[in-house]
């Protein structure tokens, strides 16, 4: 799977995660370290499996909690229209 971020959709970083805008809503929303970081391996590798690895590795969490949120958080931004596959 290929995840990448509609035409009229930025992120970017700040302290503690990122912002994510759409330029042509206004909208805008905010999310913490751990979602950051699963939206760049998404983006980078387009696989839940690799970005909930990374995020089981990284914030000691369990495995199958960690595939749960990265699934939870593409649900939602495919939801809000901020990605495509």
């Amino acid at each position: 799977m290929t995840v990448r971020l509609q035409s009229h959709i930025k992120v970017t970083k700040v302290e503690g995660g990122s912002v994510i805008l759409d330029e042509q809503s206004g909208q805008y929303w905010q999310m913490n370290s751990t979602a950051a970081t699963a939206l760049d391996i998404l983006l980078d590798k387009g696989s839940v499996e690799a970005a909930a690895t990374t995020l089981a590795e990284s914030y000691d969490v369990d495995a199958e909690q960690a595939r749960s949120d990265v699934e939870s958080l593409l649900a939602s931004l495919r939801s809000a229209s901020l990605v495509v596959e």
